[in-house]
């Protein structure tokens, strides 16, 4: 039995048409494919929330559901010129038909797209998927990197015909009888696939599509702020489509390697600082890395082991453009592990002396202050 779309979509049947749209861009948002790559339980998901909104987002649609449950639309829904086609949903035409949902065109930059419902439809080729790895500095300054790509491209010399099925359309319409009477529905053209021409002559080294694989080197802008497992798109340096079709997408996946002595925490980086008893005691400067450079700081004396100096906009810039994170470093007074007679009586000497003896102030804060601190 077919699943109720309302179930689908997680709503009740009184709601509005903006808690429909929420409620599909929800599901649409947590199920889409380039969220979950290689995933055909999401895919499937994604095209049922998609072919439930379909139908509740339009008022005529939604009453003839309400009435008469899935028979309204037995052998494909959208009546009258258009629709899915029931089950053999193509992503494409779901992101030309609902671009607005994702906030113009596609939102995620996955699918998008060809020609508009009606005409003749464009194929687009596969996206391709890299990853990138960079090093914090690269991120925090941002960078521009050349990766060599292997992609399809159309082999010189492949001529075209038109498609005997469809006639160029792409398309293939088919009159389904219902309680409601004759219904037509659309679908892509199996002979072509939807490209609306057929391979005429291929050249040698070329495949059944007239494509051959060619390695390009492709440019790639990276903004800084990118954050570990962040996805950005190169529009058009996918894999091409045979004829008149549009390219694919490059998606390039974010990869951010361990820096020796900084930690990333959001827009915020973290540094440990090791310094002896003697400095802590005497004060001193030191020199340290930043993703920008070295920096030289100044540790005042009689600092306590655990204090954190906050080194403003020395962290990452957001990508948002909201400034810069901050540096936190971390100070760890060092306690010697082994001690020469001399060192031992000293110590020994100065354990009863009120130097040495622990009274924290005010400046003194807790570790759960220091952590409250650090996050305000």
């Amino acid at each position: 039995m077919k699943e109720d779309f309302y179930n689908i979509l997680g709503i009740s049947k009184g709601a509005t048409a903006a808690e429909i749209k929420k409620a599909y861009r929800k599901k649409a948002i947590e199920f889409h494919p380039d969220k979950n790559p290689g995933d055909t339980t999401a895919e499937e998901k994604f095209k049922k929330a998609a072919e439930a909104y379909e139908i509740l987002s339009d008022p005529d649609k939604k009453a003839k559901y309400d009435q008469y449950g899935h028979q309204a639309f037995e052998g494909g829904f959208g009546g009258g010129g258009g629709g899915f086609g029931g089950g053999g949903m193509d992503m494409d035409d779901i992101f030309s038909q609902f671009g607005d949902i994702f906030g113009g065109g596609g939102g995620f930059g996955g699918f998008g797209g060809g020609g508009g419902r009606g005409g003749q439809r464009r194929v687009k080729g596969s996206n391709l998927r890299i990853r990138v790895k960079l090093s914090l500095e690269e991120i925090a300054l941002g960078v521009e990197k050349k990766i060599k790509v292997k992609r399809k491209t159309q082999a010189p010399g492949t001529t075209y015909t038109t498609c005997s099925t469809c006639k160029g359309t792409g398309q293939v319409t088919r009159i389904t009888n219902t309680i409601l009477g004759r219904m037509q529905t659309a679908s892509p053209c199996n002979t072509c696939g939807g490209a609306g021409q057929q391979i005429d002559h291929k050249p040698a080294g070329a495949d059944s599509q007239g494509l051959k694989v060619s390695e390009e080197t492709v440019s790639i802008k990276i903004p800084a702020g990118v954050e570990e497992g962040m996805q950005l798109k190169v529009t058009g340096k996918g894999n091409e489509a045979p004829g008149n079709g549009i390219a694919g997408d490059l998606l390039v996946a974010i990869e951010q390697l361990d820096h020796a002595d900084l930690q990333r925490e959001g827009d915020n980086l973290h540094y440990d600082l090791y310094i002896s008893f003697s400095e802590a005691a005497l004060g001193t400067s030191k020199e340290i890395d930043t993703v920008t450079g070295k920096v030289r700081i100044k540790i005042e004396e009689g600092v306590q082991s655990g204090k954190i100096l906050r080194l403003r906009g020395k962290g990452i810039p957001s990508l948002n453009g909201y400034g810069k994170g901050d540096l936190l470093v971390h100070l760890n007074v060092w306690t010697p592990k082994t001690l020469n007679k001399e060192q031992k009586e000293f110590f020994e000497r100065m354990a009863k002396d009120e130097h040495f003896t622990p009274k924290p102030d005010s400046d003194d804060k807790s570790f759960f202050e220091k952590v409250k601190d650090m996050f305000a």
